[in-house]
């Protein structure tokens, strides 16, 4: 009889849990289907400061304009060096093909990108409640190289929107093994992150893919490694169609960073805090402390956030995300001798989770002078952390679009001289004053070698060419013969051919 009545027990515990288990994914369901009002207007607000704060006429970067002009009518494609990828370049083309309107594609560039951070945040509904994404989103938004990056031709905001959709789509995934729409999800994040850098996301996914083997979740597991090598596809194809095979592209990239190795790049990423685009070589007096606080304050938030979620039995949803963006940040830190701000944009998505969850934990609290103390601390250092990065975003803006006004200023000077299209450009800022001027870009050395000095030689016989040289220094052997110009910094050495015969 204590038999039957233990085994009766157990069969009711079973099915109270599986009433449980159904109402929770109701509950997540419901959670989905409501209006996500706050994560819309997060986004919105983030797609509207970049329309404000960062020019939509600023100009095209120098990485810009090799992405841009591998699709752009404008000018011929630049070298497309070993590790770029051409998914930046395809998210481009429906602008850039038919428009050289800079302002136009950093307008479609915000609002993709305020819609991509608006479906990441929505993809953790029913994870964690929609105050905690609102702020999450706010928190990433709002860093200056997010605002900065967001409406600019370059791949890494897009690897942190498809890494942070990913490790939502998983877990959701992992609750729920009937939930197709999170298996899709999962798929295209992981196909977005390879589509755009295939190494940064192999690095990012690195702890779920972890998790597919360790629970043996064969399913999640198998739907991300999919999405990857669909991401990853064009690639490693072009690897072997124009880089002599994937091993050899890989180490022509890994030559173009420095030599991927053992490096210590985290005094380098905190000196780039302050607004340096690229820290190579990272030299000069660090950021003032205000700027850089919220650096040495992030790791702190995201470690108590995880305390939290252990307290709470919650665990897996804080830690997966950390984990990510541990893993994302450390080829970065440890690995390449320079720093760019934009390298750790993942790492910043998916930390924002923890963050958010250890900022709010104070309303927890119940009602008393400790919880207003404690909310009012909070308030008053983001609104300090809101302020600084603000201020340096408009320094970065306004640095950024004097430098690209340099080069419109040069290119309108080739033109001047007679170097118009069909047209060829030479010297260490060739690549960005070509596009800018329509012309095609050349290299005899350096990571963009493309050429070779006869070359350039025999090109200057039938096409108008230009060579770039720093004051001070002499020009290349094929130009010392040529007319120059002198501009800001440089002088501009030209040959224009003349008609048929002359």
């Amino acid at each position: 009889m204590a038999g039957i009545a233990q085994a009766t027990r157990e069969a009711a515990r079973r099915a109270r849990t599986r009433r449980e288990s159904a109402g929770a994914r109701r509950a997540r369901r419901a959670g989905r289907t409501r209006p996500a009002r706050s994560l819309a207007a997060v986004a919105a607000a983030f797609t509207l400061a970049q329309l404000l704060l960062v020019r939509p006429g600023m100009g095209l970067g120098w990485d810009e304009t090799v992405y841009v002009s591998q699709v752009s009518a404008h000018a011929p494609a630049a070298f497309f060096s070993a590790p770029r990828a051409r998914g930046i370049s395809l998210l481009v083309a429906p602008v850039a093909a038919w428009s050289s309107s800079t302002a136009l594609l950093r307008i479609y560039l915000a609002l993709l990108s305020g819609l991509a951070l608006y479906l990441a945040l929505r993809a953790w509904r029913g994870l964690f409640p929609d105050r905690v994404l609102a702020l999450a989103g706010a928190l990433f938004a709002s860093l200056w190289v997010t605002l900065f990056y967001g409406p600019q031709a370059m791949p890494n905001y897009w690897v942190a929107v498809g890494a942070l959709a990913a490790v939502a789509c998983a877990l959701r995934a992992r609750a729920d093994r009937r939930d197709r729409a999170a298996l899709w999800g999962l798929a295209a994040s992981g196909a977005l992150m390879a589509w755009m850098r295939p190494m940064d996301a192999v690095w990012a996914a690195l702890p779920l893919l972890a998790l597919g083997l360790s629970r043996r979740h064969w399913r999640l597991l198998a739907v991300l490694l999919a999405g990857l090598a669909a991401g990853a596809l064009e690639w490693v194809v072009e690897a072997y169609a124009g880089y002599g095979g994937l091993a050899r592209r890989l180490a022509d990239g890994s030559a173009i960073q420095g030599g991927l190795g053992l490096h210590m790049a985290v005094v380098d990423q905190f000196r780039s805090l302050g607004g340096r685009a690229l820290c190579r070589p990272c030299t000069g007096p660090p950021p003032h402390p205000l700027v850089t606080a919220w650096w040495f304050a992030l790791p702190v938030a995201a470690g108590a956030g995880l305390a939290i979620a252990v307290r709470a039995r919650r665990t897996a949803p804080t830690l997966l995300p950390l984990a990510c963006g541990v893993t994302a940040a450390f080829p970065y830190l440890f690995m390449i001798g320079y720093a760019a701000p934009r390298f750790l944009l993942p790492a910043y998505a998916l930390l924002a989770i923890p963050v958010a969850e250890a900022l709010l934990h104070p309303l927890a609290m119940r009602p008393g002078t400790r919880r207003t103390a404690a909310a009012t601390l909070v308030a008053l250092c983001l609104a300090a952390h809101f302020a600084v990065q603000l201020a340096v975003l408009t320094a970065v803006v306004g640095r950024t679009t004097a430098a690209h006004r340099d080069w419109s200023r040069t290119a309108a000077a080739l033109h001047r001289v007679g170097v118009r299209p069909p047209c060829l450009l030479t010297g260490p800022e060739a690549i960005p004053v070509a596009f800018y001027a329509g012309c095609s870009s050349a290299a005899t050395s350096g990571h963009n070698a493309n050429s070779t000095d006869a070359t350039i030689t025999r090109t200057a016989r039938r096409t108008p060419v230009a060579a770039l040289v720093p004051t001070g220094s002499r020009p290349p052997g094929y130009a010392r013969t040529w007319p120059f110009v002198p501009l800001t910094g440089v002088r501009l050495y030209y040959a224009v051919p003349g008609p048929p015969g002359a």
